[in-house]
């Protein structure tokens, strides 16, 4: 089929103009979560195909709300916490909380300590779901209790799984205070371990969070590699030592995996 000049454009402009306002906006919202990082609005009308006008007042729109805001570089947007609120509770709020909840059972089982799931919030780590141990000895952190960035080995999974740019801005900007004897509190020094956390494929948490808590934790991702939520255990040092907990990461890794397949409704 052959076009006279200018009747493709116009046939493609009529084919996004009976796109509905709401599809339009999931498109935006739907690449901006592929892409993990800021985008401009000429990105954004590029990919998407959509007028650059339209994709200005629908991000505009989008920003008003809450769902998206101005990255603290350059000219892009990037998720809100109004969106990346809705993320989680799609993700986490659905029927696969009983099958969720059972892998944590099962890696509870394996590592005799306490299992937590985590993923990030403004206000650091919130804790979703969590197995408790059966030892009466015990180090209680309820469901839906927040701990910070710096100091926790689920945040450091978390901050690991960053691309380095926006990794180095995220330390940078926080606020690190000594909670622990072994809390690091020098920004260049956290970017140096969660440097090692990347590599090695696990977070530790060394008496930072608290004195006498060992942790260690690896990241859930899915199936692109992007960061989902952190599995952890922890426990006091007196029954577990670093050494010990970093020698089931194992256990931990595989209920990654479980959890990945669930969280996404996939079969391994």
């Amino acid at each position: 089929m052959t076009f006279k000049p200018g009747e493709q454009k116009a046939i493609v402009s009529n084919r996004h103009s009976r796109i509905p306002t709401n599809l339009r906006l999931l498109q935006i919202i739907e690449l901006l979560g592929n892409r993990g990082r800021a985008m401009t609005a000429t990105e954004i009308a590029r990919e998407t195909g959509l007028p650059k006008p339209t994709v200005h007042r629908l991000c505009k729109t989008l920003e008003l709300e809450g769902y998206v805001d101005r990255a603290r570089i350059g000219s892009g947007i990037i998720p809100a916490r109004r969106l990346r609120t809705l993320s989680s509770e799609l993700l986490f709020g659905s029927w696969d909380q009983i099958a969720r909840h059972q892998v944590l059972v099962g890696v509870a089982a394996s590592v005799k300590e306490t299992v937590n799931f985590a993923v990030p919030e403004e206000s650091g780590m919130r804790y979703v779901d969590r197995v408790e141990t059966d030892w009466p000895f015990r180090i209680q952190l309820p469901v839906g209790s927040n701990v910070p960035f710096h100091c926790s080995a689920s945040a450091k999974a978390y901050m690991a799984s960053l691309p380095l740019p926006e990794r180095q801005l995220f330390v940078r900007s926080l606020e690190l205070p000594q909670l622990a004897q072994n809390t690091i509190t020098d920004p260049e020094e956290l970017l140096e371990d969660l440097l090692k956390v990347q590599k090695r494929g696990y977070a530790i948490d060394n008496e930072e969070f608290l004195d006498g808590l060992n942790a260690v934790a690896v990241p859930i991702k899915d199936f692109d590699g992007r960061y989902i939520a952190s599995l952890a255990f922890h426990g006091p040092k007196q029954r577990i030592s670093v050494v010990d907990a970093v020698s089931k990461v194992d256990v931990l890794i595989e209920g990654a995996r479980a959890l990945r397949d669930v969280i996404l409704q996939r079969n391994s």
